[in-house]
């Protein structure tokens, strides 16, 4: 598979019970298939900590405007958007396959937003509850 930011020959790296391609010696991202990204996007889950470093190539300079196509779907377009609630890391998202592509250092960041599922769960609930107050929906 090709990265969908670099163009480089993305290679297969084994963390715990999973394996994800990373675009080792170019830009430094990688590329989680459907649910594999949950199981690595916890500061506990010690499998993803491999993946926070990945070997890149510091003269790749990646468009960050530019929209990206799926590496394992031809021809479709990855949809981007927040990846929590706290809207602070956007990811590229496969519509067609589920998968997830992040840049070098957002896994970082999402590792970072919560300190635990049941975190993740409360601001989630808190952002719900101030959207339904919002539009007049919750008493």
């Amino acid at each position: 598979m090709k990265c969908p930011a670099c163009e480089n020959q993305l290679t297969q790296i084994v963390a715990g019970s999973i394996t994800v391609d990373g675009c080792e010696g170019g830009c430094g991202g990688v590329w989680f298939d459907r649910f594999e990204l949950q199981k690595v996007d916890e500061p506990h889950e010690s499998a993803g900590e491999i993946l926070l470093e990945i070997p890149k190539n510091e003269q790749i300079k990646v468009d960050e405007a530019k929209k990206r196509r799926c590496p394992r779907c031809i021809n479709v377009v990855m949809m981007r958007h927040f990846f929590s609630v706290k809207r602070q890391v956007l990811v590229d998202e496969c519509p067609k396959c589920g998968g997830f592509w992040l840049d070098s250092g957002e896994l970082a960041k999402i590792r970072s937003e919560f300190s635990s599922e049941t975190a993740k769960e409360a601001a989630a609930e808190q952002y719900f509850s101030e959207i339904l107050q919002e539009y007049g929906m919750e008493s």
